[in-house]
Parts: structure tokens; sequence; C-alpha cells
């Protein structure tokens, strides 16, 4: 009976972690101002790459062919993630700046995060996901 109990146990212990290895999936979608150029899109799972101290996990650049468009990363483990993107207007894949280096092409953050004096921090950015995530994004200045 102990051993039956035990297997039982077991077995309940190994459910969740079957459950975690579930692929998680994450939509961004686009409202952007005008149909040209690109989106460039940066999707980080760690505060240290997002504040620029690693690397994306994922990037994309989806073609601005009309007023709202998608990026998809796929399969990502469950977790949490932030993203940065910014409306390549022109094409020439930089973000354009200013003289005094301030952004002259739409910017944006997951969870239309807003910064102050600067990028949206971390804090304000992620998210968890797991399963499918969708977010509605406005780069359309």
């Amino acid at each position: 009976m102990k051993a039956l109990i035990t297997a039982a146990a077991l077995a309940l212990t190994a459910v969740p972690a079957v459950a975690q290895d579930a692929a998680t999936d994450i939509t961004f979608t686009f409202a952007v101002g005008q149909p040209t150029g690109q989106v460039m899109v940066a999707l980080y799972d760690s505060a240290a790459a997002y504040g620029g101290s690693g690397a994306p996990v994922r990037v994309a650049r989806v073609e601005a062919s009309g007023t709202v468009i998608s990026a998809t990363f796929e399969d990502l483990p469950a977790g949490d993630y932030a993203m940065k993107a910014f409306h390549d207007v022109d094409g020439d894949g930089r973000m354009a700046t200013n003289p005094f280096g301030m952004p002259t092409e739409p910017f944006a953050f997951s969870n239309n995060a807003v910064g102050n004096m600067g990028p949206a921090g971390w804090d304000r950015a992620h998210f968890s996901a797991a399963g499918s995530v969708a977010q509605t994004i406005n780069l359309a200045r």
C-alpha cells in the first residue's frame, strides 16, 4: 500500500513539470501611422538584457505594408519578457535621431509602457508569458 501511495505521489508531482514545458507564443500587433519602412522588434527575457547588458532572445523585422502589422515569436519557454520596437519609417535599418540624440521615428515598448526621460524600464515593460500571449502596441504618432 505504501508503494502505491508513493507511486501516486510521484505521478502527481510529474504533471506540473510536463505543463511547464509547453511552448509559449507571443504576438505583438502594431498600429503604425504610415505603411512605409519596417518595424524592428527586439524581445528580451531578463532585466539585464533589456537594460543593455545582453542581447535580445529574439528579433524581428516586419515590413510595414499596412497600418496594422504583427510580429510573432514562437516556441519560447514560459517566463518574463519585455519588448522594444521602433518604426523605421525611412527603411534605413536604424533609429533616426535629432542632433540631441532624441528619436525622431516612432518607438514603443511592451505593455505600451512609457518611460520618464528615457526608455520605459523593465519594471513597466515586462510581462509574464505562458501559452499564447498577445499585445496591441501603438506605434502611430
